[in-house]
């Protein structure tokens, strides 16, 4: 794992300082403490910080091709280069490396652009081709590995793997894009399609961008989507024996490394399928990791405890509580862009814990948005399939003013709180899944937000990107619909960009063998009944896995990783909620009502309503602009 960054002039070409790359680099010195080069040309600077984790003394980045023709900074893994390789070499290629960075390099020489389509990986990298004087850009299919790029007045490309690293150059303008405020009062996230700052912009996942000298900026191309549009025919127990070969070879081709290895473990479905497929393929006690609370109804490490001596793991854990609340500003540094997945915090903590003992920790993350885990993707699907039989007359006349009344009864029991269920009948399947994803739904952002924010919007709502990806997904169903947009919009964002950001933070690789693509794409081709049956999602994870782990384990209610914060912002955090009001850098913004923040932080210490979700969002902005110094 390792950071990336350079330069590349589009139209005039000109000498690029070795030291700005070397400037841009050093930022991302976390993402690679064991090494850093920079290699420059006429036109091009390329510039890399290594953290070793194969071929450690052989592979030192930039690195050239043999013949010269090319150079690369890579950052991330290809569990597949030995049989890449091979291929290559029965195609004539030599190696003087025993790495996966060099086989990315011949496979470029040899396929070109379709280089990626034969790369099984989490990846982010740029290659210059001295001949064709092209710089290539790539990003893996799923968007585990971050790449940033933006356009400098001097005519030039920069691209990093982290938004510092692009912030570390002069010439960078620091203008806040409106939407982009609008789009993470809505998600808790700047989302893939935009960034914090004006003309900043993320490859997206499954994309390239091939530049040149003497072109324009040009859009990225997609080389890979994941499709629901076909059904698997074969017998269900067929398809459970090829779902557990797709798991033990995505486990075990994420075991290679010359370095420690360990695996993250909440306890839950997924991890644990992770860490009994780490056993298996192990000569070795596994090392495991996991983190607690001192919440009890947000504590999971006596399942944790469980798999690991079902496994005789060599296992650690530690409690995280609100006092260590003081390290808001250490995780606003880490994002750059604002990020409020307040389940940042212990990712950090259980990263630094696994850190301690390995290098490359292996996660579950993935298996939600692959195999419909989580309860609102079922819940929309039921959901479509009520709409479906409503008029739509009586769905926007009678079910949307309803919705809008029912008073929002955040401390009553679950089946008393018809408010979000009526919006969301009352809408569209696209819609209402984004409701169902929002952190802040848009009647509260409009409440909140200032006149003059909504002025700057000019009538954007962040839903509209999402509910297009929505509508023109490659799906049959109300459930593949919300599992594609998970997937392409959710994980990437949220998830993948939590995972590596705090991973990287401590110099710690993290895996995620549960979203390889060749999993993922078995998995979108599953029947509707063998994803969910009643009422429960991952039917055939939890059915395969029942040979390996115990059911109180695969089948208690899902918990995940949620961090207390709706009790800490009511006790020893109540001080911050009320703070967030008072806040000179967000009253400098001139993007929200004071007045409104005070009365809804006021109502959640109360325990009227739950505004904690929004006031953490204020929190984590407040203290990224801070960090960002651009307000």
């Amino acid at each position: 794992m390792c950071g990336i960054a350079g330069l590349f002039h589009l139209g005039t070409i000109k000498p690029v300082d070795p030291q700005r790359v070397k400037r841009m680099c050093d930022v991302l010195a976390h993402r690679g403490p064991d090494g850093s080069g920079v290699w420059t040309a006429p036109g091009v600077g390329l510039g890399h910080r290594r953290l070793s984790i194969i071929d450690i003394a052989g592979s030192p980045q930039p690195m050239q091709s043999a013949d010269e023709r090319a150079m690369i900074v890579f950052n991330g893994e290809i569990y597949n280069f030995r049989a890449v390789r091979k291929e290559l070499e029965e195609r004539g290629a030599q190696f003087r490396t025993e790495g996966d960075t060099e086989v990315i390099l011949a496979a470029w020489q040899q396929w070109g652009e379709d280089c990626v389509k034969h790369l099984d990986g989490m990846f982010a990298f740029a290659i210059y081709d001295r001949a064709d004087r092209t710089l290539f850009l790539a990003r893996d299919r799923l968007g585990v590995k971050p790449l940033f790029f933006t356009e400098l007045s001097d005519g030039s490309l920069a691209f990093a793997s982290e938004l510092k690293g692009l912030l570390a150059h002069p010439l960078l303008r620091r203008d806040v894009d409106p939407r982009a405020i609008e789009d993470y009062m809505t998600w808790g996230y700047v989302p893939d399609h935009r960034s914090i700052l004006y003309g900043v912009h993320k490859l997206p996942a499954g994309h390239t961008l091939l530049l040149k000298h003497d072109s324009p900026l040009p859009k990225p191309q997609q080389y890979w989507d994941v499709s629901f549009e076909r059904r698997h025919k074969a017998k269900p127990r067929d398809l459970e024996a090829e779902l557990l070969h797709h798991l033990q070879q995505a486990v075990e081709s994420r075991m290679v490394a010359d370095v420690p290895l360990g695996a993250f473990l909440s306890g839950g479905v997924d991890s644990s399928t992770v860490v009994a497929f780490m056993a298996e393929s192990s000569r070795g006690k596994v090392k495991t990791c996991s983190i607690g609370f001192d919440v009890e109804s947000a504590d999971e490490t006596s399942y944790a405890e469980q798999v690991a001596q079902l496994f005789n793991t060599d296992h650690a854990s530690r409690m995280v509580s609100s006092d260590q609340f003081d390290a808001i500003e250490t995780i606003a540094g880490m994002f750059d862009e604002p990020f409020a997945d307040a389940s940042a915090l212990p990712t950090w903590r259980v990263c630094q814990l696994a850190r301690e003992s390995v290098t490359v920790a292996l996660s579950g993350d993935g298996a939600d948005e692959a195999f419909a885990g989580y309860r609102r993707q079922v819940f929309h699907a039921h959901e479509e399939r009520i709409r479906s039989y409503l008029p739509d007359g009586l769905r926007h006349r009678v079910l949307k003013p309803l919705g809008n009344a029912f008073p929002k009864l955040d401390w009553a029991p679950r089946p008393l709180r018809a408010k979000t269920t009526l919006q969301s009948l009352a809408g569209n399947g696209p819609e209402a899944y984004a409701r169902a994803l929002s952190v802040t739904p848009p009647e509260i952002r409009m409440q909140v937000f200032s006149e003059d924010q909504i002025g700057l919007m000019r009538g954007y709502r962040a839903e509209h990107p999402f509910m297009d990806l929505m509508a023109n997904a490659p799906v049959r169903s109300g459930l593949d619909a919300a599992q594609y947009a998970d997937l392409k919009f959710w994980l990437p964002g949220d998830i993948l960009t939590k995972v590596d950001r705090t991973s990287m933070a401590v110099s710690l690789e993290a895996r995620e063998p549960l979203l390889d693509h060749r999993l993922v794409e078995f998995a979108a081709g599953l029947p509707e009944g063998l994803r969910v049956r009643g009422g429960q999602g991952k039917y055939m994870l939890k059915k395969a896995m029942e040979r390996y782990l115990p059911k109180d384990i695969l089948y208690r209610p899902k918990q995940g990783f949620v961090t207390p914060i709706a009790e800490w912002l009511r006790g020893p955090l109540a001080g911050k909620a009320r703070g967030i009001a008072k806040s000179a850098m967000l009253a400098r913004t001139g993007w929200f009502d004071n007045e409104k923040l005070a009365q809804l932080s006021e109502a959640h210490i109360a325990g009227k309503s739950d505004h904690s979700r929004l006031l953490w969002q204020l929190i984590m902005l407040d203290r990224s602009l801070a960090r960002l110094g651009i307000v």
